[in-house]
């Protein structure tokens, strides 16, 4: 009877919150904060890092070369620098994104050292915060835990630079831990494996120390290390302008507590149309392979594209996943690097097959949307696309998927908030217009 009730209700509320999107013109409403061209409409300033898609001339949006850039510093540049090196990059670039500016030696050494050092959990929050609270989904686990820690730290609530500062630095130690752990709960509570929890090795860099717990052996290449401290590099921040961001911009701008405005970025990010989009693309590939088999003709795969265009086929959501991006248009520099990197791994997986299927399926999704858009259609790959490729040729559980991103990703969150609090301290507060009009009441008898 009770859920009758919420039917009728659910139905009833349908109707009545259904706005006529006409009037979003008339009101020269900026829909999901962009303007008529798509780009977002400018909030804030920022120093951390730089989005470059188009050009506009004369409010004429024009595709241009993709760019990204960290404090500055283009990301291409970045990575061939300490790929040429050998090195693994994460932990300069988080340092970079953090403080503005690239560590020598001495200070990457002091850096890489703190984090080492940080990146254990006591027994009692691994008992207490994961074990005990196994969550189906791990990034409602990776918010729990992210939250239970402000019951751990002395000083939770004082938002100064140096005590932010301090937490962001702990937070970006502990989170690789904590995303194993409520991982390897989940299994053993879901799935009903045994687990063992080992702890973090201090010589191990983020991205070894990632695969090692995950796997609780050694038993990952060199490759796959490399692997995934590039996507950790590619991940780390975009802009301030992505959902998880501006959802940290404006949590932390009410003056809360670090935890509440890094949990509530996480939460943001888990959605499909955020960081959910690779795990999206790695099915959309198997249900393409499965119907036309690993190695298709051209023709059989544009028409496949065509009937997942047209709602036919797939999801019915008419979506190529990982093809197009709200500020790339010719190409995302993310997604060229990753593509690099996808090969080197399928060539020492021995899976180039499904890594060339990917690449076909990449440039014929562009013939076909010109087929039907026109042919000045622009579109490219975006970082979705290879990450998944990627993470399914480590054989990375796709449940994983977002919460490795969310490792990532909170280097940019807590830079953010950090340049918030010294430049910008006005809570943010949009504007909406109510259109309902003017209602008499009603007494209660007469209604």
């Amino acid at each position: 009877m009770t859920s009758t009730k919420i039917e009728e209700l659910a139905k009833d509320l349908l109707k009545e919150n259904k706005i006529d999107s006409e009037l979003y013109k008339i009101y020269n409403v900026k829909r999901g904060l962009r303007d008529e061209h798509g780009k977002g409409v400018v909030v804030g300033l920022t120093k951390i890092s730089e989005v470059h898609g188009y050009l506009v001339d004369e409010g004429e949006k024009i595709p241009d070369k993709g760019k990204l850039l960290y404090r500055g510093i283009n990301l291409n540049e970045l990575v061939r620098g300490f790929q040429k090196d050998g090195r693994f990059g994460f932990e300069e670039t988080s340092y970079l994104l953090l403080f503005g500016k690239l560590p020598n030696n001495e200070e990457l050494k002091w850096y890489k050292e703190y984090l080492s050092q940080n990146r254990f959990l006591s027994k009692e929050f691994i008992d207490e915060q994961i074990l005990r609270n196994p969550s189906y989904n791990l990034m409602n686990a990776l918010q729990r835990a992210v939250l239970a820690l402000y019951s751990f730290d002395e000083n939770p609530d004082e938002v100064t630079l140096f005590n932010v500062l301090k937490q962001s630095l702990n937070l970006i130690a502990k989170i690789p831990t904590m995303m194993a752990y409520t991982y390897l709960s989940k299994i053993n509570f879901y799935k009903n494996k045994d687990i063992q929890l080992y702890e973090p090795k201090k010589e191990y860099s983020t991205a070894e120390n990632l695969l090692y717990l995950i796997r609780g052996n050694n038993n990952f290449t060199s490759k796959e290390a490399e692997t995934l401290d590039l996507a950790l590099v590619l991940h780390a921040d975009h802009g301030g302008g992505n959902n998880s961001s501006f959802t940290n911009y404006v949590i932390s701008s009410s003056g809360t507590d670090t935890y509440s405005a890094i949990a509530a970025s996480i939460g943001s990010l888990k959605g499909p149309k955020h960081g959910g989009a690779n795990k999206k693309v790695v099915e959309m590939m198997e249900y393409i392979s499965e119907a036309i088999g690993i190695d298709p003709t051209d023709e059989e795969i544009k028409e496949i594209l065509r009937k997942i265009l047209k709602k036919q086929a797939f999801d019915q959501s008419g979506l190529i996943y990982g093809m197009g991006h709200a500020v790339y248009t010719t190409s995302d520099p993310r997604a060229i690097l990753f593509k690099e990197k996808a090969y080197e791994l399928a060539e020492e997986k021995n899976l180039l097959e499904a890594y060339y299927l990917f690449t076909r399926v990449e440039e014929l999704t562009k013939v076909v949307l010109k087929e039907l858009k026109g042919e000045n259609f622009v579109i490219c790959a975006n970082v979705d696309f290879y990450s998944g490729l990627i993470y399914s040729m480590m054989e990375i559980p796709a449940e994983l998927f977002t919460p490795l991103f969310a490792v990532a990703r909170i280097v940019g969150w807590c830079a953010l908030r950090m340049e918030q609090i010294v430049c910008d301290n006005k809570i943010i507060r949009p504007a909406y217009k109510g259109i309902k009009g003017r209602i008499q009441y009603i007494n209660i008898n007469e209604r």
